[in-house]
C-alpha cells in the first residue's frame, strides 16, 4: 500500500473513532470505559500519522 494511501485510511479511522466519541458522549448514560478506549485508540492512529508524516516529508 502506498504511503499516501495509508495515511489517507489513518486518517479515516481518526475521524471514525472521533465520531464514535462525540456519539458515546451524547448518550443519556455514557460508557466511560468505552471512551477511554477509543482515545486510546484515537491517539495510537494520530502517533502513527505522525509517524508517517515525517516519513513523507
Amino acid at each position: 500500500m502506498a504511503l499516501s494511501a495509508h495515511l489517507t485510511q489513518l486518517n479515516s479511522k481518526h475521524a471514525s473513532l472521533e465520531q464514535k466519541i462525540q456519539e458515546e458522549m451524547r448518550s443519556p448514560m455514557p460508557d466511560h470505559l468505552r471512551i477511554s478506549q477509543l482515545k486510546k485508540q484515537k491517539l495510537q492512529i494520530k502517533d502513527e500519522i505522525s509517524e508517517k508524516q515525517v516519513l513523507v516529508s
